[in-house]
Order: structure tokens, then sequence, then C-alpha cells
């Protein structure tokens, strides 16, 4: 019996919780890509909260050109906030999507702006 494609994803997401997790010093950036938008959160998962969070629906972000570019804006913008708010490092949780396309120009983009993955 084959998998669905969000059931391989939930499995490959499971897979990379159990290696990766987050602290209040050094928080889970999570990534979640749906069709049309891209979301990311910094997590801490000690206490179980969420730090800070920006998404392609943002009003900083420019949504005018490719998915790609607007999710390096999106990059920019978590590590950008993630500065104000006193953090240098955290953890990449890809989310169970692979390292390619959004995923990567976002993680680019973060590391420009100045977050340490």
């Amino acid at each position: 019996m084959s998998l669905t494609k969000s059931e391989r994803r939930q499995r490959i997401q499971y897979r990379i919780r159990k290696i990766v997790s987050g602290t209040a010093s050094r928080p889970r950036l999570s990534v979640f890509r749906s069709n049309k938008e891209i979301y990311t959160q910094l997590i801490d998962d000690v206490n179980g909260i969420t730090l800070l969070a920006a998404s392609s629906k943002d009003k900083g972000v420019d949504t005018k050109g490719t998915s790609t570019e607007v999710a390096t804006a999106v990059g920019k913008l978590v590590a950008e906030k993630a500065l104000k708010a006193g953090i240098t490092e955290v953890t990449f949780d890809r989310g169970g999507y692979l390292y390619h396309g959004r995923i990567k120009s976002l993680a680019e983009g973060a590391r420009a702006a100045g977050l340490k993955f």
C-alpha cells in the first residue's frame, strides 16, 4: 500500500522532530508551505510557546514576484524580527518538505539577514 503525499510528509516530519528541538536561547524555525502562502514560526519547545511568527501574509512582505522571491522576503522578515528579539541562532525545521525551492530560499533569506543555523 502506498502512502499519500500528506502521509509521506507527516512521516518525514516525525522523523525530523525526533532530532530537532528548540530552546529559549536557540528556538526551532518551523516552516509550513501551502499552495499560495508560506509561514514560519520560532518555537521554544521546552516551554511549549511560539516566540514569534512571520508569513507571506504580513504587511512588510512584498508579494509581487515569484514564490521563491516571496519566500526569501519572509526569511529576511523572520530574521529581522528574531534579531530585534535578541535571537541570533536557530535550528531549522523544514517540516517534512524537501530542502529545495521555496524552503531553501526562505532559509537562505534568513541566513542573509543574519540568522545562524
